[in-house]
């Protein structure tokens, strides 16, 4: 009986050891980096800078998988429910694919938050609120004493309903009591170009898309929609030190692995990325592309999906906005 109870611990221990060894010897094959949108967009961007450092660090391949299609939410499926959490598939998502995903469409295939396993974010985006060069406003205060003048007056874009930039002035409009017209378009592109030609009279979008437009004086930037002023902006006020206390939407994008993934494994990666992340070409080409370093813990990546959800939910019932 002794041996037998002896063998038993021994058969336990190395039950408990086996994650670690294998964590230690990972990746011993090629890994798949699925990016849940069309090549040449921030996601898409970030996730080959990533991919390029850790198949240096790692000594195997990370090959990027292009699954357009559906928002994102098909790309993201995969990686979700039709994956190994064996540490070979991981996801390079957004808040859009996760967070405003899951408080905007009741019929998501998945759920962030029990089918993904969070390892670290990556990059921010920084998000501007513009104004037209039509419009007489030059600051938040002063754009919130014309819309609470004319309630429901003064037009917004958006790339689309439960895009980005719709959810980011949707939470402003709640923050400030102001009451704007929704106009949805086809993509952000076509809301800048309505921007500048005055068409439309407010936008939120990402800084590197909105900087080079008001250097031609054709829209100005009133504030930056993150809790900090950006590095590439450092003049811009937030919206919240411009007349919106309170007031904070970030754009980011975040590694993630199957749910269950080992968390030996997550954590290799947690720390890989965090070393690359500080590599001065790194943070440079980031900045080409209009993005913002950042990393964190798998248990802070965590907090923060189980944080922003509840929240985008609040902002999606008061908005009435549902996407299926």
């Amino acid at each position: 009986m002794p041996n037998r109870t002896a063998l038993q611990i021994f058969v336990a221990l190395l039950g408990i050891n086996m994650p670690v060894a294998f964590a230690q010897n990972y990746p011993v094959k090629p890994v798949r980096l699925i990016v849940p949108s069309a090549p040449g967009g921030g996601t898409d961007i970030a996730a080959r800078l990533i991919a390029q450092g850790l198949t240096e660090s790692l000594g195997q391949a990370v090959v990027v998988d292009n699954r357009g299609g559906a928002g994102g939410i098909a790309g993201v499926t995969v990686a979700a429910k039709l994956s190994a959490p064996d540490g070979y598939t991981l996801l390079l998502g957004s808040n859009g694919h996760l967070s405003f995903a899951a408080a905007i469409n009741p019929k998501l295939p998945y759920d962030p938050q029990k089918d993904l396993t969070p390892i670290s974010l990556v990059a921010n985006q920084p998000f501007v609120l513009a104004v037209s060069s039509a419009v007489a406003a030059n600051s938040i205060r002063e754009l919130i004493t014309m819309a609470k003048a004319k309630p429901g007056v003064i037009t917004y874009g958006s790339g689309g309903a439960g895009s980005a930039s719709h959810l980011g002035v949707e939470l402003f409009q709640l923050r400030s009591g102001v009451t704007l017209m929704h106009i949805p378009y086809k993509g952000t592109g076509p809301g800048m170009s309505a921007l500048m030609s005055g068409e439309l009279q407010v936008l939120m979008a990402g800084l590197a898309t909105v900087l080079p437009q008001a250097k031609s004086g054709k829209i100005k930037v009133l504030a930056v929609s993150g809790s900090q002023r950006s590095r590439m902006a450092p003049e811009v006020p937030t919206v919240a030190e411009a007349g919106v206390p309170g007031y904070e939407f970030n754009v980011w994008y975040g590694m993630m692995a199957p749910g269950g993934t080992p968390r030996p494994i997550v954590t290799k990666l947690a720390t890989e990325i965090a070393r690359l992340l500080k590599a001065p070409v790194v943070v440079e080409r980031f900045a080409v592309a209009g993005l913002e370093p950042i990393s964190n813990t798998p248990d802070e990546f965590t907090a923060l999906l189980k944080r922003e959800i509840p929240e985008w939910n609040k902002v999606a019932k008061a908005a009435n906005i549902r996407v299926e």
